[in-house]
């Protein structure tokens, strides 16, 4: 188990194990951290250089979601990481943007496939996964507009 991490390019979901402990799924790797996983995504930002909150009113600031907001944690990138529920709760997954290549729905619950051929499950309705998607997809859409103009 580790103490700290940050997301990098490579980083697929964080997921909740226990109150205070969570999985990090990369493509090529499994970590096991010694944090939530909102503290993984505001330690990621700061390690980018802003936190969790600054970034969280960015995005109500570019795109006025403020409930279950994606977050940009590194813009060079693209790294753009979405709640599955709200962060307040311990059961909140952080998913990759990026990473997604397509997802299942299944009964009362959703299986995201990764690119790289992992699937994860979550209790989380199809509904609510293509919602969270199509504002990640937004942000990014006015973050990369405002990078060309």
């Amino acid at each position: 188990m580790v103490e700290n991490y940050e997301i990098n390019s490579s980083t697929l979901a964080i997921v909740p194990i226990s109150k205070n402990v969570s999985k990090v799924i990369e493509e090529e790797d499994i970590i096991t951290v010694n944090k939530t996983t909102t503290e993984i995504i505001d330690n990621s930002c700061k390690f980018f250089g802003s936190s969790y909150l600054g970034r969280h009113e960015g995005t109500k600031n570019l795109i006025g979601i403020n409930y279950k907001a994606p977050i940009v944690i590194e813009e060079s990138n693209d790294i753009i990481f979405f709640p599955t529920s709200s962060p307040r709760f311990d059961n909140c997954y952080w998913i990759s943007l990026k990473k997604i290549l397509k997802y299942n729905k299944e009964k009362g619950k959703t299986t995201i496939i990764f690119k790289n051929g992992y699937e994860l499950p979550i209790n989380i309705s199809a509904g609510s996964l293509e919602n969270q998607i199509l504002r990640s997809t937004l942000l990014e859409s006015v973050l990369r507009s405002r990078k060309i103009s």
